[in-house]
């Protein structure tokens, strides 16, 4: 059955190999084509007949008309994917340029006071978990009672951005408030199942109860559940981690550098320390 309702042409057809064997969620399948096919409606062409120019001229288009950064990124790892892998071109970041755009980050202390304020155990035990870890909400939320390993102190990934596995590391500090909400919860599977039976909690749900949080702080700073990864990464910088193993901790995988992604062994991780487990820094 076909991933989306439109009849593909043949080089879209080649673009969805490509990402079939690169193992991408039929949702990222769906999203890039997506982005091409809106290409070749502003081009009125094919896109493999697009050339440089009218590629940077559709991408200040988009910037100009208020589309998001995230939404330009998606556009740009799929320009990237579809003319430098799938027909071969190899065009340069200066014709698929990509947006710069500086994420939020939070301090420590900041990130602290906000899940401080959140009192049902269920939901501070998963933002402590998100930014401990340095995961994504979604990567949260699906994680299950067999990806914590209290022995080496790390977290299993299992199929994160891109459809990739990798490990995390696991604080002391929410080893603890893990074992505090497993005794009063008990999850059997699923370490955060939701209402539905089979399902975990409803990622929506979480980024309003930060929001709540956040609010009760008086804090200013534009932020979400999504800023707590960011502070991780951050945090880990300043604790002078080196940027490769932060790449692999963070499950980081450019298409244009991924040849250049970093494995690091089981023990390497472990040792890892978590920005929550590390020493406090100046306010």
């Amino acid at each position: 059955m076909s991933q989306t309702a439109q009849p593909l042409s043949s080089h879209l057809q080649k673009m969805k190999v490509e990402m079939e064997l690169r193992g991408y969620s039929p949702q990222t399948q769906r999203h890039y084509l997506c982005h091409l096919r809106q290409l070749e409606k502003h081009a009125n062409k094919p896109a493999l007949q697009v050339f440089p120019d009218e590629l940077k001229l559709f991408l200040h288009y988009r910037i100009k008309s208020g589309i998001s950064y995230s939404n330009i990124n998606i556009s740009c790892n799929a320009f990237k994917l579809f003319f430098n892998k799938v027909l071969n071109y190899n065009w340069s970041d200066d014709v698929i340029i990509r947006p710069k755009k500086l994420p939020h980050v939070l301090s420590k202390d900041e990130i602290l006071s906000i899940i401080n304020q959140v009192l049902n155990l269920k939901h501070k035990t998963i933002l402590l978990t998100t930014y401990s870890s340095g995961l994504r909400i979604s990567e949260t939320l699906n994680l299950r009672i067999s990806d914590i390993d209290s022995k080496n102190m790390l977290i299993r990934v299992n199929h994160g951005k891109g459809n990739k596995d990798r490990l995390t590391v696991l604080s002391h500090e929410n080893l603890k408030m893990l074992r505090l909400y497993w005794n009063r919860y008990r999850p059997t599977d699923l370490l955060f199942p939701g209402l539905v039976e089979g399902k975990p909690i409803v990622a929506r749900n979480i980024q309003q109860v930060f929001l709540v949080a956040k609010d009760k702080v008086s804090l200013t700073k534009p932020a979400t559940v999504h800023t707590l990864r960011h502070s991780f990464a951050t945090h880990l910088l300043e604790d002078n981690v080196d940027l490769r193993t932060i790449q692999v901790l963070m499950g980081h995988s450019d298409i244009s550098t991924t040849s250049n992604y970093i494995h690091l062994s089981t023990k390497h991780i472990s040792l890892v320390i978590s920005p929550l487990d590390g020493r406090d820094s100046d306010a």
